[in-house]
């Protein structure tokens, strides 16, 4: 028996291909019921042609997939993780180049990755490249992570009055990426070695650069005028707000909402079980990259499959939410623990 006033996490994952040919972001979210942790994987392909959507598959599989296998030391290790989010990072980096030396055509192609562990309150991350990471507490809210691309390099320029804010805006050189996961070296990352403490309230979101197409004080109003509501209903607002850009050249948007709804220890009646007992509690888990490609993605000539968001069956029997008014193919699922 388990007994909680609610689930501490409150979590919506989306993905849209926007206006692009390719869909390049893949996703996968995953807060076990009645754990204290949980796990967002994202990556941004690039390469178009060059299997960019092939690069953020593999990222996200091996990097997930390593996340998993460690995910029962979280609560006793939590000093580790940086090391187990850095050891992800640097496996899914060899399996890359790896496919890339297998087929050749491929060369060239790479993706962003932020990788997200909770634990209770504490937030850990990995990051490469100009996936963004937001926080938003008390109406204001802040990209959290590193910029790898020459964003703020340029906007650095226009702060000392050496570009104007226009220009700055439009430069061709914006979204030119600094580090990325090629299969080579990888030039920046960001980990930070302690851990980022959430208050009750707050709200996250990691997202691809597709998010970005809004303004950020536009996500600001988007999360201070939702902030009470549910995370399905926050993520069917911005991608609302996406559709309504009506931008031709809008880029593949994926994005996970996650919200604290408070930071109680969970409460679990232990009742004796009969002999020959199994228990047969499962995992909510929110994906984009099929489970049975976790084990695929390791074998040779193996392309992992990605998915349009599909709900896995909870233990609570509550249904995933697809929010009403979404982007049409934009899909939401929700959940918690």
């Amino acid at each position: 028996m388990w007994r909680s006033p609610e689930p501490r996490f409150d979590v919506a994952s989306a993905i849209v291909q926007g206006g692009r040919d390719y869909q390049e972001d893949a996703i996968v979210s995953d807060f076990p019921f009645g754990a204290d942790t949980g796990v967002v994987v994202l990556a941004d392909g690039m390469g178009g042609h060059a299997a960019g959507d092939v690069a953020s598959k593999i990222v996200v599989t091996e990097v997930f997939s390593e996340l998993k296998f460690q995910s029962a030391n979280f609560g006793d290790f939590e000093s580790e993780i940086p090391q187990y989010l850095t050891a992800a990072a640097v496996n899914a980096n060899n399996v890359v180049r790896e496919h890339v030396q297998e087929h050749p055509e491929t060369r060239g192609m790479g993706a962003t990755l932020v990788s997200l562990v909770l634990v209770e309150n504490r937030m850990f991350w990995m990051s490469i490249g100009d996936s963004p990471l937001y926080h938003f507490r008390n109406g204001k809210i802040k990209q959290l992570n590193e910029d790898h691309s020459m964003a703020p390099q340029i906007d650095f320029m226009v702060q000392s009055g050496l570009l104007d804010a226009e220009a700055g805006r439009n430069h061709p050189d914006r979204n030119c990426l600094t580090s990325v996961i090629l299969g080579d070296r990888v030039a920046k990352s960001d980990c930070p070695k302690t851990p980022f403490e959430l208050e009750v309230g707050d709200i996250v979101v990691v997202s691809s650069d597709g998010l970005q197409y809004l303004e950020e004080a536009q996500i600001q109003k988007i999360l201070h005028r939702y902030r009470r509501r549910k995370s399905a209903e926050i993520a069917g607002y911005l991608l609302e707000a996406i559709e309504n850009l009506a931008d031709p050249d809008q880029d593949n948007v994926s994005f996970s909402v996650i919200k604290l709804n408070h930071n109680k220890p969970v409460i679990r009646a232990i009742r004796a079980k009969p002999v020959g007992h199994v228990d047969t509690h499962a995992s909510t888990i929110t994906r984009v990259v099929d489970p049975t490609d976790v084990d695929k993605v390791a074998a040779k000539d193996t392309k992992p499959v990605i998915k349009e968001v599909k709900p896995v069956a909870k233990v609570d029997d509550t249904p995933s939410q697809e929010v009403d008014g979404a982007v049409p193919q934009a899909k939401v699922a929700a959940g918690g623990k």
